[in-house]
């Protein structure tokens, strides 16, 4: 057998709540089209993205090899609105077509060198094809039978062929990548993402471009009282979690001075949370700046002192931008292996001089008081102070 039985190499991508979206769908479907073109720039081959019934198909220039589909699957994996990223192959809308590709497939696979148990799984989504769906599978799956004496398992098969038949042609693959799912990347607007060093707040901007926001990130340096460690850090989680998004941008604040006027202006306890309001008010500064909709945090309810109830709600009577908190109701281990399987844990816990540890006093309090906060911002004049803040940034592009 040849290897035109099996057509050409493709990508087929499978789409998630977004078929939900009912009139608003085709926004949604062409916003995330355009995200899965900008991520296939970096891969370097020329490709084709149709949008379909429910499925979009991505094509691959005549005389493309395996290896490239290959390459642009494991890319767009990374797109967040997709569910399943199969590596298929294109082939003609022919019964006979399907068969023969359907043979090769599987005749390559280890599953059936070792001799499992399979399956075939059709579906038209053009119903003028001449033989319906458990036709098609009777059809190709006998043949199977026949060529390598498989055993069929309809329940729990190790090896599954399917077959899409759809308006111009018939796709088959077996297996897949898991996506990301969620919704397009800028789907939902723009949003500033509060990125320490730590383990919480990468993973808190990628729970929200999951959720179609695209995001832009600010870093608090102890510079000058630390050195730059904590802007490395900063940086390379921005890279890693780029491949999700593209065009991201950080910004850094040189943060000592202020929070030695913090220190300064007394009431130790409250240390802590006058130095997050603070935070959240430059924040907030910079995201008008930059036309951001909402701010977003890595606070988990009950974490640490600053993250009680009595807390979050302090640092939200701060500013007047929504504030989001993805990870409010997760706990550790949970953020951790999410954090893991994102690739960020490990730079999250290179060693550091984090700005908070400036202002880490013995005993810090848990049910701050608004009114004793604003005392102390009054003292700082915080809102001048925070314009301030905002001037000195420095943006740093990938």
């Amino acid at each position: 057998m040849t290897m035109s039985a099996l057509g050409e190499p493709c990508v087929l991508l499978k789409l998630g709540e977004i078929v939900l979206k009912g009139k608003n769908r085709e926004l949604f479907e062409r916003r995330l089209i355009g995200n899965i073109r900008d991520a296939l720039r970096s891969v370097g081959t020329k490709v084709d993205v149709r949008r379909r019934h429910g499925v979009i198909a991505i094509f691959l220039p005549q005389g493309a090899t395996a290896e490239q589909a290959d390459a642009v699957a494991e890319r767009v994996a990374d797109v967040p609105g997709l569910v399943w990223i199969h590596r298929a192959w294109r082939v003609a809308k022919d019964p006979d077509a399907v068969l023969k590709a359907g043979l090769e497939l599987v005749g390559e696979t280890e599953e059936a060198k070792r001799g499992a148990r399979f399956a075939v799984r059709s579906r038209r989504r053009d119903k003028r094809f001449p033989l319906r769906s458990n036709e098609l599978d009777r059809l190709v799956g006998g043949a199977i039978n026949d060529e390598y004496n498989l055993p069929v398992d309809l329940k729990n098969p190790e090896l599954t062929v399917f077959i899409e038949v759809d308006r111009d042609e018939a796709f088959i693959f077996t297996g897949g990548i898991p996506g990301q799912g969620g919704l397009p990347v800028g789907s939902s607007g723009r949003a500033l993402v509060l990125m320490s060093g730590g383990i919480d707040s990468p993973v808190a901007a990628y729970r929200m471009m999951r959720r179609g926001l695209h995001v832009d990130f600010l870093h608090f340096s102890g510079i000058p009282y630390t050195t730059s460690e904590s802007i490395y850090k900063a940086y390379a989680l921005v890279r890693r979690l780029d491949r999700f998004q593209g065009g991201s941008r950080l910004w850094v604040v040189p943060f000592g001075k202020a929070q030695q006027s913090i220190r300064n202006a007394g009431q130790d306890r409250l240390a802590v949370i006058a130095q997050r309001r603070l935070m959240l008010k430059t924040a907030e500064e910079v995201a008008h700046r930059i036309r951001a909709a909402a701010l977003i945090t890595g606070d988990a309810l009950g974490q640490v002192s600053s993250q009680t109830l009595t807390n979050i709600t302090a640092q939200d009577n701060a500013v007047e931008l929504p504030i989001l908190r993805p990870l409010v109701g997760w706990d550790k281990t949970e953020i951790m292996a999410e954090a893991r399987r994102l690739g960020t844990l490990e730079i999250s816990e290179l060693p550091d001089e984090d700005c908070c540890s400036l202002l880490a006093p013995k005993r810090a309090e848990t049910r701050a008081k608004i009114e004793d906060l604003k005392q102390i911002e009054k003292r700082l004049d915080a809102e001048e102070l925070c314009v301030q803040l905002a001037d000195s940034i420095q943006e740093y592009t990938l």
